[in-house]
């Protein structure tokens, strides 16, 4: 989970038919259950304060437009008063911990790397919310039974033992699987970022740019670098040149090394915008044969 500003998180749909078919034994194991009411998931905000096993948590803020997060919700909270065992599943930095901690508010919170530390927790505690449950190397020393156990582990790989210690297993997608809630979290950050940075310039941010390498961390990130760079004037650029250059200036090829530091983005800029290698030739006001020779030195063809 990456700690943002608010704690705001975006979720998913469930990627496998294995979703689907460890939350349906629900009613099937423990009884039928009344329909859950329907989730206005476009917005959830939930002012809980949450507790870790030592620390106290900030309000969480959820934000999502997927049929997924009502999924999750529905299957982690028709177990709550249940002596079972689920674990929560995905890449890093997809809101995993923050979703929980939205659900079980009074829960003990445990790290799973300190393995003493979970050894007591479990001896002491029956509704348990263990994180970083990646870190664990040998799952068969540690007893569930008779306990609320809630997982949550930064991987996609579910082990037979995985399978074999929880009744109920949850996939969180990452970031680049839901383009939906890119399109919320992109006018949620922008706006916000916008306070933060005094600025009501407006720019439009071009999604596909964006990164979304490491789910919300790296897409939060990219946004601030979009907007820090539409509102920078010509000294801010050349004070943040400066301060790039002022270690690198070495050597005895420094010129033609760092020349592509103006070159490379003026190119790809030009062709982003004209579409035309004859255009951006004669705007830039070099021969044809010279752009062609510099977009291939950029690797931009």
């Amino acid at each position: 989970m990456y700690p943002l500003a608010d704690r705001t998180i975006c979720l998913d749909q469930p990627q496998d038919d294995r979703t689907h078919r460890q939350i349906t034994p629900l009613s099937n194991t423990y009884g039928s259950f009344e329909p859950y009411p329907t989730l206005s998931l476009r917005i959830l905000n939930l002012s809980i304060r949450t507790f870790d096993y030592n620390n106290c948590m900030k309000p969480v803020q959820f934000l999502s437009n997927s049929t997924a997060v009502e999924q999750i919700i529905k299957g982690l909270t028709l177990t709550k008063s249940l002596k079972v065992s689920s674990i929560l599943m995905g890449e890093p930095f997809t809101g995993k911990k923050s979703l929980v901690e939205s659900i079980f508010p009074h829960a003990a919170y445990i790290d799973a790397s300190h393995p003493e530390a979970l050894t007591r927790a479990l001896s002491q505690q029956e509704d348990l919310v263990i994180y970083h449950f990646e870190s664990i190397t040998d799952l068969s020393r540690y007893d569930f039974t008779n306990r609320h156990i809630v997982a949550i582990a930064d991987t996609i790989k579910i082990s037979p033992s995985i399978e074999e210690k929880f009744a109920f297993i949850y996939h969180m997608p990452a970031l680049r699987e839901r383009p939906e809630d890119c399109a919320l979290l992109l006018s949620y950050f922008s706006k916000q970022i916008k306070e933060e940075l005094m600025t009501d310039t407006h720019y439009e941010i071009d999604a596909a740019r964006l990164d979304l390498s490491e789910n919300i961390k790296s897409f939060k990130a990219s946004i601030y670098r979009e907007l820090v760079t539409a509102d920078i004037d010509r000294e801010g650029l050349e004070a943040l040149i400066y301060t790039y250059l002022y270690t690198r200036i070495e050597g005895n090829n420094a010129y033609r090394e760092q020349l592509g530091l103006l070159e490379r983005p003026m190119i790809k800029a030009g062709l982003d915008r004209y579409r035309s290698q004859l255009k951006l030739s004669s705007v830039l006001g070099v021969n044809r044969n010279t752009l062609r020779k510099k977009i291939h030195e950029h690797h931009l063809d």
